[in-house]
C-alpha cells in the first residue's frame, strides 16, 4: 500500500520555549506556533510519527528545563540521539525547509551558548576592573593623605630655604661691603704713605718705645711707611717695578684708560652716507647658517665678517656677502646669548647659558680664558675699546666687570632687582649701560663699579638698549615691543614707538645715528627713520622670531639673525 505524499506545509512543529535563567531578569518573549495548517485526516501514520516526537520533544524540554535550573544554562540542550533522529526522518520525508530550519535553530544555540559564555567572561573581567579601579582610588586617597601629612614639612624646609638664600645674599652684600672697605683703606693708607714719605725718619729709639703701645692698624701704617723708605732707596739704585710702585694686591690688574670721550669712530660717522629712505632695504641675501635658533651676531670692526651665536651652543664665522663658513667655535655647555670682537678683531668674546663667559683666540682658534662667577646664566656681554676688560650681564640681578688680563672679576654691579638683559660700553668710555628685567636702564662708572644714573619710563622688562656713535642717545626696547630714545644728558625719553605688541627684542643704530633697527618677535625687522619719523618692517624670515640685528662697520648693510636659523642680509 502506497503512503500518501506529505507536503512540508502540512507539517507543524509544535511550540517551542526558550527558557533564559540569567542574573539579570531579562523576560524572553514566546514566538507562538502557526496554526494555519493543519494535517489530512487519513495521514494516521504521520499523526502517530509527530505525536511520538512531540513526546520525545517535551521530555526532552522537560530535562533540559531542569539542568537549566541546576545549572544556569539559558538554553535547553536536546540530545544529540534525538536530533540525529529528527533529522533522518526529516530527510525521509523530503521536508528540507523544515530540515534547514532546524539546523539553524541548532546552530542559532550553539552561537547563543557561546556569547553566553563570552557574557560571564566580560561581566567577570568588568567586576575584576572594578575591584581594580576601587583598589586605585583607596591608594590615591592614602597618597593623598601621605602627602598632606608631608606638606607642612615640605613648607617648613621651603621656608628654610628662602631664609638661606636671603642670608647668602646678605652675606654677598657683607662681603662687598668689606671688600670696599679695604679698597679704602688701601686708599687712605696709600695717601698716608705720599704724606709720610716727605716727613723726617723716625728714629728707631722713637720706633721702640711705641711699639708695645701700638695696635694693629698703627703697626700696619708704621710697616707701610717703612716699605716706602725702602721703595726710595731703591730707587736710587735702580728702575722699580710698577707692582712695587703702586703697591697692588694683584700685580697684573689692568689701569682703565682716562675717560675723555674722544670717540675715533665720530669720524667715521661722519664720512657715512646718509640713510636709507623708507622702502630701499632689500632682502640681499639669506643664510642658512644654524640647525637652531640665531640668539646673537657680531660684526667685524674692520672687515666683512660676522660671527652668529646660537642656541645649538656653537658659534660660528662666516664671509659675507657670499655666506662662505671661516671657522666654527666649540666649547659652551648651553645656547649662546651674546658675542662681541675685540677691537682689534683678534679676539671674542660669548656669553651663555651655562653661566659662563669665554673668549677666542681667533688666531688660534680656540677658548683661551673661561671667566666664571655668575649665578645663573649670562644674557651679554661687551668689550671695553681699550680691550682690557669684559662686561657681563645675568639672570642673577649682577653685572661684572672682568680683567682680561688678571683673568679675575674686578667689580659685581648690584642694584637692578631683576635679571640683566644686556650690557653695552660706551666706546672709548669707562661708562657702562645695563637694561633689566626690573624694567629701567642704568649708566655706571666701570672704574669704581658704582652706580651713575638709571633711566625710568617703561612698562614691561628690557630687553636690549645701546648707545648711538655720538654717545648722546640710548635706544631701548622691552617686551611689548615698545621702542623709546632717551637723552642721556637728561635722562628723559625724546621718542616712544609703538612697535608691538610683539615682543623687541634688540635695537641698533647705524653709524649715521639717523636710523634705528629693532629685531621683532613678529618675524620681521623694523626700521625706524628718525628724521622722518617713519616706521617700515622688513621680512625675511617668515613668522619666526627675530632676535638680533646689527649694522656692518661699514654701514652699507643691515644684518638680522632669526629662530629658523637663518642670516638675513639687507642692502
Amino acid at each position: 500500500m502506497e503512503e500518501p505524499a506529505v507536503s512540508e506545509a502540512s507539517f507543524c512543529l509544535q511550540k517551542i520555549t526558550i527558557t533564559d535563567y540569567c542574573k539579570d531578569d531579562y523576560q524572553y518573549e514566546e514566538v507562538p506556533a502557526d496554526d494555519e495548517f493543519s494535517l489530512q485526516e487519513d495521514d494516521e501514520d504521520l499523526s502517530k510519527a509527530l505525536q511520538t516526537i512531540q513526546e520525545q520533544t517535551e521530555d526532552a524540554h522537560i530535562l533540559a528545563l531542569q539542568s537549566v535550573l541546576t545549572s544556569e544554562k539559558s538554553v535547553s540542550e536536546i540530545p544529540e540521539a534525538m536530533d540525529d533522529f529528527f533529522c533522518n526522518f526529516l530527510v525521509r520525508l523530503g521536508m528540507s525547509r523544515t530540515l534547514d530550519c532546524f539546523q539553524t535553530e541548532c546552530k542559532a544555540k550553539e552561537a547563543f551558548l557561546k556569547m553566553q559564555k563570552e557574557r560571564d567572561f566580560h561581566r567577570m573581567h568588568h567586576k575584576r576592573v572594578v575591584q581594580e579601579k576601587n583598589r586605585l582610588i583607596c591608594d590615591i586617597k592614602r597618597l593623598k593623605a601621605h602627602y598632606a601629612s608631608y606638606e607642612p614639612v615640605l613648607k617648613q624646609l621651603t621656608e628654610k630655604y628662602q631664609n638661606t638664600l636671603r642670608q647668602k645674599m646678605l652675606t654677598s652684600l657683607e662681603r662687598d661691603r668689606a671688600v670696599g672697605q679695604v679698597t679704602g683703606l688701601q686708599a687712605t693708607l696709600h695717601n698716608l704713605e705720599s704724606g709720610y714719605a716727605v716727613q723726617s725718619p723716625v728714629t728707631k729709639a722713637a720706633h721702640e718705645r711705641k711699639k708695645g703701645l701700638e695696635g694693629p692698624t698703627q703697626k700696619a701704617l708704621r710697616e707701610a711707611r717703612q716699605q716706602k723708605m725702602l721703595d726710595a732707596e731703591r730707587s736710587s739704585y735702580g728702575p722699580v717695578k710698577d707692582s712695587e710702585k703702586t703697591g697692588k694686591r694683584y700685580p697684573k690688574d689692568s689701569e682703565f684708560p682716562v675717560d675723555s670721550h674722544a670717540d675715533p669712530l665720530l669720524a667715521h660717522a661722519k664720512e657715512c652716507t646718509q640713510p636709507l629712505k623708507t622702502g630701499e632695504y632689500k632682502l640681499g641675501n639669506t643664510l642658512k647658517v644654524h640647525d637652531l635658533a640665531v640668539s646673537c651676531l657680531a660684526v667685524h670692526p674692520q672687515r666683512d665678517v660676522v660671527v652668529t651665536g646660537s642656541d645649538d651652543r656653537l658659534w660660528k664665522m662666516w664671509a659675507l656677502p657670499d655666506g662662505n663658513i671661516i671657522m666654527t667655535g666649540e666649547g659652551h655647555t648651553d645656547w649662546l646669548s651674546g658675542c662681541c670682537f675685540h677691537p682689534s678683531g683678534t679676539q671674542l668674546v660669548t656669553s651663555s647659558g651655562d653661566a659662563t663667559v669665554r673668549i677666542w683666540d681667533l688666531s688660534k682658534r680656540g677658548c683661551i680664558l673661561t671667566l666664571k662667577g655668575h649665578a645663573q646664566a649670562v644674557w651679554d656681554c661687551s668689550w671695553h675699546s681699550c680691550g682690557d676688560f669684559v662686561a657681563s650681564a645675568s639672570m642673577d640681578s649682577t653685572s661684572k666687570i672682568w680683567d682680561v688680563n688678571s683673568e679675575r672679576c674686578r667689580y659685581t654691579l648690584r642694584g637692578h632687582k631683576d635679571s640683566v638683559n644686556s650690557i653695552e660700553f660706551l666706546p672709548f668710555s669707562n661708562t657702562v649701560l645695563t637694561s633689566s628685567a626690573d624694567k629701567t636702564l642704568s649708566l655706571w662708572d666701570a672704574r669704581t663699579g658704582l652706580h651713575v644714573q638709571t633711566f625710568y619710563g617703561h612698562l614691561h622688562s628690557c630687553n636690549h638698549a645701546t648707545f648711538n656713535v655720538k654717545g648722546d642717545m640710548i635706544a631701548s626696547c622691552d617686551s611689548r615691543g615698545v621702542l623709546k630714545l632717551w637723552d642721556i644728558r637728561q635722562s628723559v625719553p625724546i621718542m616712544s614707538v609703538d612697535a608691538g605688541p610683539r615682543p623687541a627684542n634688540q635695537a641698533a643704530f647705524d653709524y649715521s645715528g639717523r636710523t634705528v633697527a629693532v629685531a621683532s618677535g613678529d618675524g620681521s625687522v623694523k626700521v625706524l627713520y628718525l628724521e622722518l619719523g617713519q616706521l617700515s618692517s622688513l621680512r625675511g624670515h617668515g613668522e619666526e622670531e627675530v632676535h638680533s640685528v646689527a649694522f656692518d662697520h661699514k654701514a652699507r648693510r643691515l644684518l638680522s639673525g632669526g629662530a629658523d636659523g637663518t642670516l638675513c642680509l639687507w642692502t
